[in-house]
């Protein structure tokens, strides 16, 4: 897997090649590039597929310690990334995290589309029990050991709590073992997640609204209707908030529409691009 060096540390990412419409899909907390896996499969060669893994946790080459952490700074990274690249006229697309909001508020002119899935929004951050969780695991001495433990118990999966929050449907045991392992094995990692943590500003969603008004862009919303963390109005309020903002509500899927209905989700993105195209 390819990687590229930026000011706050390394980042790794896949890459489909090709020369369709470039796609860069964000994934959430605790997760990393995999959980886009049955979405570059379905979407195929006719898009150019970017999944940096950023780090949230679930990243394997620690950032560099003498450069802050924060949500702010991770806003930053991925413009960095975008401009390392040279990937221009992009589809932003982000899952369960806020952070494409403050990019597309503060440079549209990077993006050509936008796509917003389940995710943080407004007051709603961090979003949930599991999101506030992991705001106190960073907080607390021991706190992110014990919360990676609580995390991999197959039991607690299926509760409405940390995964089980996050999809209605079970992910494979190998990959959520992917996305712990890092937190669970390198005290390095565990530092830079906690230094994220602690960073995090309550108002920083409600700052990017001002700009989400302004982005007259192609935008789509992505919503599931079953979603524990993120309140089902929020879909609707993002996609009238945006001038050219639409929506669409999947079915029989929590926040990770991704892992739950990956096709629904996979057809909502290709007609989207192509009509706007």
């Amino acid at each position: 897997m390819p990687d590229v060096a930026l000011t706050g540390g390394t980042l790794t990412y896949g890459d489909s090649g090709g020369d369709g419409p470039v796609v860069v899909l964000l994934h959430g907390l605790v997760h990393d590039a995999t959980v886009w896996r049955k979405v570059v499969t379905a979407l195929g060669p006719g898009f150019r597929l970017i999944t940096p893994t950023l780090p949230y946790g679930a990243h394997r080459t620690p950032m560099n310690p003498d450069v802050p952490l924060s949500p702010d700074s991770v806003n930053a990274m991925i413009v960095e990334f975008l401009d390392r690249l040279d990937l221009r006229d992009v589809t932003l697309v982000e899952s369960d995290c806020g952070r494409a909001q403050t990019v597309a508020a503060r440079h549209p002119e990077r993006l050509a589309r936008l796509v917003l899935i389940s995710c943080e929004a407004f007051d709603n951050y961090p979003p949930g029990l599991p999101g506030k969780m992991l705001t106190l695991a960073c907080r607390t001495p021991g706190g992110i050991p014990f919360l990676v433990r609580t995390l991999g118990l197959k039991a607690l999966r299926k509760l409405p709590v940390g995964i089980g929050a996050l999809a209605k449907y079970p992910i494979p045991d190998e990959i959520v073992a992917g996305w712990l392992e890092p937190l669970r094995t390198d005290p390095a990692i565990r530092a830079d997640f906690r230094r994220y943590g602690r960073a995090v500003r309550g108002t920083e969603l409600l700052e990017a609204v001002e700009g989400l008004a302004k982005f007259d862009r192609p935008a789509l919303v992505v919503w599931a209707t079953e979603d524990l963390m993120m309140p089902r109005e929020h879909g609707s309020r993002l996609a009238a908030l945006l001038p050219q903002g639409r929506l669409v509500e999947i079915t029989d899927s929590r926040t990770l529409i991704a892992e739950d209905q990956p096709g629904q989700l996979s057809d909502a993105l290709r007609e989207f691009i192509v009509t706007t195209g």
